[in-house]
């Protein structure tokens, strides 16, 4: 493992309860830092932030609950005195189907997860950022966000939608000291496969050029570096991991 510096940095990341969050989390520990998981499931939380040590704390959050985000920030301050980074991690796939047979009600809450919630933790932390005048950024996208997979519009535009966000935040604080960027990984096997029909696994797999899955550690070391001081000229990107599936 390659030696990130992110020593005397705090970060918080989103759906660290499992899954890449959890990953990234443990990345951003043997870097130095220190980490406050939020999920929504408490329970979970809890258990990853005993798991990870190095004073790791928990916060239950609902990310597309403004008033949840809200009190989360509050009380992530209260107990680590700083946010430097924000790893948006939480999400859902939502069914597969298609188009004219996708539920009304599945699709609100995937882009309420994926989206919106994203865009809430982005609003609240990012001016919490500006005030300190420093902040880092990374929000988990997808490659289904350029590509589009079929039988996954919701979780395709969300994702779509993520890597505009990020375009739109990043250009609006360049001025600063704060950098903005996403990851756009291809399917990464984690509890989130057990959302997704064994068809749609197999299609995904069938478009990556490396022919394998890609890693949590793998996505957990770009995310890391872009977790550091050392991404400093890099805002409003989109950082490629999809075993060379898309390459722009």
């Amino acid at each position: 493992m390659n030696q990130l510096d992110f020593k005397g940095r705090h970060a918080v990341v989103t759906g660290g309860a499992t899954g890449l969050g959890y990953g990234i989390a443990q990345r951003l520990i043997a870097s130095g830092g220190t980490v406050t998981v939020w999920d929504r499931d408490e329970a979970a939380a809890r258990k990853a932030a005993e798991a990870l040590a190095h004073g790791t704390s928990a916060v239950m959050v609902d990310v597309s609950d403004h008033a949840s985000v809200t009190n989360a920030v509050a009380e992530t301050l209260t107990l680590a005195g700083k946010i430097d980074a924000l790893v948006n991690s939480a999400g859902i796939t939502g069914p597969n189907t298609k188009v004219w047979d996708y539920p009304v009600d599945a699709w609100r809450q995937v882009m309420d997860v994926n989206l919106t919630g994203v865009f809430i933790c982005c609003r609240e932390v990012a001016a919490q950022m500006r005030t300190q005048g420093y902040g880092r950024i990374v929000n988990i996208a997808s490659v289904a966000g350029k590509d589009g997979n079929p039988n996954a519009s919701a979780y395709s535009a969300s994702k779509a939608g993520v890597i505009a966000l990020t375009k739109s935040l990043g250009k609006e604080l360049a001025d600063t000291n704060v950098r903005v960027n996403c990851v756009t990984p291809a399917a990464v096997k984690t509890a989130i496969f057990d959302q997704m029909t064994p068809e749609h696994i197999a299609f995904m797999l069938s478009k990556i050029p490396m022919a394998r899955f890609g890693t949590v550690e793998e996505v957990a070391a770009m995310v890391g570096w872009l977790c550091t001081e050392d991404c400093s000229f890099s805002t409003g990107a989109t950082f490629d991991l999809s075993g060379g599936r898309s390459t722009y």
